[in-house]
């Protein structure tokens, strides 16, 4: 095992690593901008470096610095978290030609599914089901007017590089498609700097069911169940839960051997996130996967018992892994509300301020992950997201009721401040979610609805 680490992010993850390191006796380094100086987790680390003033380019996005201060303070490894540069290959690259371990997936596997084009194409040999569409990019509108028409609409056109729920345009009709493809790519080029894009078929009444795997880099793998992600706004997803509810056990069980089937393909290794859309006839269709830890892992870490920071950290030092198939146990059921400083009543606009009260809930099967306190100033520079809560509970319905108990308890307040801690209480209460039997469109339909009688459940 490593005896120091360098967390390459900020924010709740970067705390959730660094206790993860303390319990294995790993000693720590948190790099921070000039805005996070005194974040929590450069309190709780071992050391800190500044790396950069504040703009993400010149701080957690340039892997020149994190690298630099990790050769200063004697890192052995890195931990990229989620977002920045965790599911960058040349970062990846660039972490290996110093020496250095990068906690997660090979480099060429990165790039590999990095690609959602190529993606595509690796699951389909492996046996994956996919939506109809194209699996090589479109280079001209004439090919992917070509492709729309013959799986008929609607459709999506996505890019190719793309990620974190940008880059993708639904199209409802052929007259608006010539628009959409450019629009499409002039965000691809703007955003990723690659304006490749394919289409697919776009399923209006999808779920959005993803598998945690986590594999060793001696070939081995294990499934850890599914997450129902599809509380979502704009791509961005709000509420989860595992396992997903309401489809049959052997359709849980398809996709996640399916899921394991296609990283092993590949040859992945680490902790990575299968991601499938399931229609109403419980058919599954491969989506992507995420080469990384995901915001909503302590979902499954509450319905398996397993702690995936520290497998990620352990499979990074070469050991094989420490849990088979057989030994996989999934208890009861998680839910994780993602507690965002954002007014949702302002099309989810980030309200940044000062925090002059934080009080996160407690109570039993309740778990709370930020890094939120009194007088913690949330700035404008990095994304929204300030704390996630997570209950367990061994049945559905009291595991939806201790959520709602656990955010009336949440205390937040500061001038300005907004969460979406009110419009999340909307989701957990209306009929749709609470029967399981939503979709993608869930969130669309309660700001369209804004509430109206019909669309909450009666709790007695």
């Amino acid at each position: 095992m490593f005896e120091k680490l360098l967390i390459a992010n900020r924010g709740e993850i970067a705390l959730r690593v660094a206790r993860a390191c303390r319990e294995l006796g790993i000693r720590t380094v948190a790099v921070h901008s000039t805005a996070d100086r005194d974040s929590a987790v450069v309190r709780y680390a071992d050391e800190s470096v500044c790396i950069g003033p504040a703009a993400s380019r010149h701080s957690y996005l340039n892997a020149a610095a994190i690298v630099e201060a990790a050769r200063q303070t004697g890192a052995e490894a890195v931990h990229p978290g989620y977002g920045f540069l965790s599911e960058d290959p040349d970062f990846a690259e660039i972490c290996a030609d110093n020496g250095l371990t990068f906690v997660g997936p090979r480099p060429e596997v990165m790039a590999a599914l990095g690609d959602k084009s190529r993606a595509r194409a690796l699951m389909r040999e492996a046996g994956l089901p996919l939506l109809p569409g194209s699996v090589e990019t479109l280079a001209t509108v004439g090919e992917a007017r070509a492709v729309a028409d013959e799986i008929g609409y609607p459709v999506i056109i996505k890019v190719a590089a793309g990620g974190g729920g940008r880059g993708m345009t639904v199209v409802w009709s052929p007259a608006d498609f010539a628009r959409a493809y450019a629009h499409t790519r002039t965000v691809a080029r703007a955003v990723f700097s690659d304006d490749r894009v394919y289409v697919e078929r776009y399923l209006p009444q999808a779920r959005h069911v993803e598998v945690q795997v986590l594999c060793d880099g001696h070939g081995g793998g294990v499934h850890l169940g599914t997450r129902d992600c599809s509380v979502q706004r704009r791509h961005q997803k709000l509420v989860e839960e595992g396992p997903a509810p309401a489809l049959s056990a052997a359709t849980l069980e398809a996709i996640a051997a399916a899921a394991l089937r296609g990283a092993l393909s590949v040859g992945y290794s680490g902790a990575g996130t299968v991601e499938f859309l399931v229609d109403e006839a419980e058919r599954f269709h491969f989506m992507e996967i995420n080469c990384r830890i995901q915001v909503e892992h302590p979902v499954t870490e509450m319905i398996s018992g397993v702690d995936l920071v520290h497998e990620q950290l352990y499979v990074a030092s070469g050991v094989p892994l420490r849990i088979s198939q057989d030994e996989v146990q999934l208890r009861g059921v998680a839910i994780e509300c993602r507690v965002n400083v954002e007014d949702p009543d302002r099309d989810f606009l980030p309200t940044p301020g000062r925090l002059d009260r934080f009080q996160p809930p407690g109570g039993p099967f309740t778990r709370v992950d930020t890094h939120g306190l009194p007088g913690y100033v949330v700035g404008p520079h990095y994304d929204s997201l300030l704390a996630k809560v997570i209950v367990w509970a061994p049945e559905r319905a009291l595991a939806l009721d201790r959520m709602e108990r656990a955010l009336d308890e949440f205390d937040i307040t500061g001038a300005g401040v907004h969460t979406t801690i009110p419009f999340i209480r909307r989701v957990l209460d209306d009929a749709r979610f609470r029967k399981g039997s939503y979709s993608t469109d869930l969130v669309d339909r309660l700001l369209r609805d804004g509430g109206a009688p019909g669309t909450s459940a009666v709790h007695t």
